[in-house]
């Protein structure tokens, strides 16, 4: 049965040799998803979720990273997991269009602090749900992201075999969890097709769930072993037809999280082909938006369908406006967080620009989606000049990675006008050296107690 070679692998884990490349890009991946956490810490609905669930911070065994309040276990996954997802700088898999960074790593340090454990279990523990997420989620693609949204959905799969880890379940108690944690997924992308909280939240609740599920295994709490591959389970259900067998065959001799996109700009990663094909020519070119007539996006399927509104007028929206994303980059060079303030959004030259921006279909790369994110921009200059450049790969996807120096200042971006440059640097230096860390300086990764 699927769910038992899964579980052993997973209950391996613990043991099990790691490669020092692969931590090395388990750090990274813990690097990246901490920028991202602090960037939403102090926005809605994290903000909000605090203030619901004030009775229950100030006591327990984890800690809500940024502020440093101590919270039950499950509590903290589900608030860190959140603002995590709240910014939109978060990591992808893209072969299950996929941030596995918010579920698995927020369950995974909750679950540890949890059980008092140190760096070495988180790595672990982080390794353990990207495997096993990553491809349950591949399997699932494309059908799967037609309704769901597979950090919600997936995620939970990927936050119960961390947690299972982390709280140190033996193989049949980890298939359980595991087999728990799918009928829990639920995540409907509708939650994203308009401004509203909900996006962010799949992402917390699928930390929650899975670390939930966890816990309720190491107690005897069963789940459905075939809840996979059965004929009313998560796949049949949600995907369809998924290859199960395909999508394991090299579970344990390869490893995705070495294979995992890092965001080069901010907002919905189905806008930033198009960004880096424009700015390409725009670099190029020594173009300016006073140079451009008309701006030609030809682009694959599912990046129009949830980035293809025609105006943006919030934050969220914003975000997942494609012609907002390439209106920014033109215009100032760069899609960070600058371009999601609100006074930002309704600036009138972002508008004006974005009225020559035209979206098209490229059957050819829709053919090639989800393991190829790749668009064309197509300029027409005020001079007649028509300027064509193909994106195939977006910069941060494996084939154009960030270097660890690009990370680094991405990372000093988003958590310096949080914390401080001098708490950033010091939470950048723990990150390094993630594997040696104590079960208390685990409590204080990204904490800053006081504004240095």
């Amino acid at each position: 049965m699927l769910m038992h070679k899964i579980a052993a692998y997973v209950a391996a884990q613990r043991t099990a040799p790691i490669a020092d490349e692969v931590r090395h890009h388990v750090r990274r991946a813990v690097l990246d998803w901490t920028a991202a956490l602090l960037a939403g810490a102090q926005q809605p609905p994290a903000t909000l979720m605090r203030a619901a669930f004030a009775d229950e911070l100030g006591r327990g065994p984890a800690v809500l990273h940024f502020d440093g309040q101590r919270a039950p276990a499950r509590l903290a996954a589900f608030i860190n997991g959140t603002a995590s997802h709240i910014a939109e700088f978060d990591d992808i898999f893209r072969d299950a269009i996929y941030h596995p960074g918010c579920p698995v790593i927020a369950s995974a340090l909750a679950a540890v602090q949890a059980v008092g454990g140190d760096g070495e279990l988180l790595v672990r523990a982080v390794l353990a749900g990207y495997e096993v997420s990553t491809r349950v989620g591949a399997a699932m693609a494309p059908a799967h992201y037609r309704f769901w949204h597979p950090t919600g959905t997936v995620g939970t799969l990927g936050a119960a075999a961390a947690c299972s880890v982390a709280l140190r379940l033996d193989a049949e108690q980890t298939a359980h969890a595991i087999a728990t944690s799918a009928t829990f997924a639920a995540a409907l992308q509708q939650a994203f097709r308009s401004d509203a909280m909900s996006k962010p939240l799949h992402a917390g609740r699928a930390a929650e769930g899975g670390l939930t599920a966890a816990m309720m295994a190491r107690q005897g709490v069963t789940g459905a072993l075939d809840i996979l591959e059965g004929e009313a389970g998560f796949g049949a259900a949600m995907s369809g037809d998924p290859d199960w067998e395909k999508a394991f065959s090299d579970l344990g001799s390869h490893h995705n999280v070495m294979h995992i996109t890092f965001k080069n700009h901010g907002g919905c990663g189905h806008t930033f082909a198009a960004i880096d094909a424009t700015l390409a020519l725009c670099r190029a070119h020594g173009l300016r938006a006073n140079d451009i007539d008309r701006i030609r996006i030809e682009g694959y399927r599912v990046s129009l369908d949830v980035t293809g509104r025609k105006t943006a007028a919030t934050p969220f929206e914003a975000k997942f406006c494609l012609r907002y994303g390439v209106a920014n980059a033109v215009l100032y060079g760069r899609v960070r967080t600058q371009a999601f303030q609100p006074e930002w959004v309704t600036k009138p030259e972002i508008a004006s620009l974005m009225e020559r921006i035209e979206l098209v279909e490229d059957p050819e790369l829709t053919g090639r989606f989800p393991r190829q994110r790749s668009a064309r921009a197509i300029i027409t200059t005020r001079k007649s000049e028509r300027l064509e450049h193909l994106q195939l790969h977006r910069r941060g996807d494996p084939e154009e990675p960030l270097t660890d120096a690009e990370l680094h200042d991405k990372f000093m971006e988003l958590s310096t006008p949080v914390i401080g440059e001098q708490a950033a640097k010091d939470t950048l230096q723990q990150i390094h050296r993630l594997d040696a860390l104590s079960s208390a300086e685990l409590l204080e990764l990204g904490v800053v107690r006081e504004r240095r």
